[in-house]
């Protein structure tokens, strides 16, 4: 459907008093935000940036539940065995949505359809990330080290996206002696790259911008297919020799599977026109966080994480890092 008439659907159904008006929903108290990895981490930002704005438009409190551990899987299992009452919903995360998915040899809830998801929010490239004072000026540099020494990279967690990245850039690199460090979401681990704890880290661009335009920080590579305009001297993967590197971070918004239909259809129009925000697309934009170009919603949202979830399981197996 055309971002346009979005639009207009969305108007339609906050102006259409059978829901706002009835009592039947949300009137019983707070609408809980669930992001499943600590405060100051790509998730936790989203979601604070959002909530405010989803208040407004239902007429009801919107709080942000941050319920962190197992790299994301136990905030996302918390709202897979919520009930579907539309008191509870997830930012989904890319994160534990496919990566945890494809290396993971269990899981407690089904990615797909232990869920009702209702659409894409943003997407967030990738970054290999040093210190300002760091010796490794470029990535040739920092796979080179690997080759003969250990390089610490920090992620948000075992089976995440930056976990991948990195295992792919090891094995393609011939870098055997970059050494995974996982933790419980980007801040701690951000927090240890800035002390001297760990050499480097894998992390959404997001929450990173402000200390690469001061310099406290130094991208070697970037995950989009291109150049982003605002960061134009981080170079790609791809322009670096691989190719293969080019991955995003999405966050979507579901709730638990069997939500009621007419709160999926409101909460599913409330999405693009929430994020068409010029105020908040300013914000996405100082993050280098976007929503995409044409609004992905209900069964194409699915139809994607479907996708991604085989690549991904692809991945794991080809670099031998099944977990378990």
């Amino acid at each position: 459907m055309h971002r346009r008439h979005l639009l207009g659907a969305a108007a339609g159904l906050l102006a259409t008093p059978a829901i706002a008006q009835s009592g039947a929903w949300p009137s019983r108290g707070s609408v809980r935000l669930v992001a499943q990895f600590p405060p100051g981490g790509l998730v936790d930002t989203i979601a604070r940036l959002m909530a405010p704005y989803i208040s407004q438009a239902l007429g009801q409190t919107v709080l942000v539940e941050n319920r962190a551990g197992a790299g994301g899987v136990i905030g996302t299992d918390y709202v897979a065995k919520a009930t579907p009452d539309g008191y509870t919903f997830l930012v989904s995360h890319a994160s534990v949505h496919v990566f945890s998915t494809a290396t993971l040899p269990t899981i407690p809830f089904d990615p797909v359809t232990d869920f009702t998801h209702m659409g894409m929010l943003v997407e967030a490239s990738n970054v290999l990330l040093v210190r300002g004072n760091s010796p490794f000026q470029t990535l040739d540099q920092y796979v080179t080290a690997a080759k003969t020494q250990p390089v610490r990279y920090g992620s948000s967690g075992i089976g995440s996206g930056p976990h991948l990245l990195g295992a792919m850039l090891s094995g393609e690199a011939d870098a055997p002696n970059m050494d995974h460090v996982p933790y419980r979401g980007s801040a701690p681990a951000l927090q240890d790259l800035l002390g001297g704890q760990i050499e480097s880290l894998i992390d959404p661009i997001t929450t990173n911008v402000a200390m690469l335009k001061d310099g406290t920080l130094r991208a070697l590579g970037v995950s989009t297919p291109r150049r982003l305009p605002a960061l134009p001297n981080i170079p790609t993967f791809a322009e670096q020799g691989f190719a293969r590197l080019t991955s995003s971070q999405w966050l979507g918004l579901s709730a638990p599977k069997g939500l009621p239909q007419p709160i999926v259809d409101r909460m599913t129009a409330l999405i693009p026109q929430t994020l068409a925000r010029p105020e908040l697309m300013v914000r996405f934009e100082d993050l280098q966080t976007l929503p995409p170009a044409t609004p992905i919603l209900g069964a194409d949202f699915v139809a994607r994480m479907r996708t991604e979830i085989a690549e991904w399981t692809g991945v794991a197996r080809r670099y031998n890092i099944m977990q378990g």
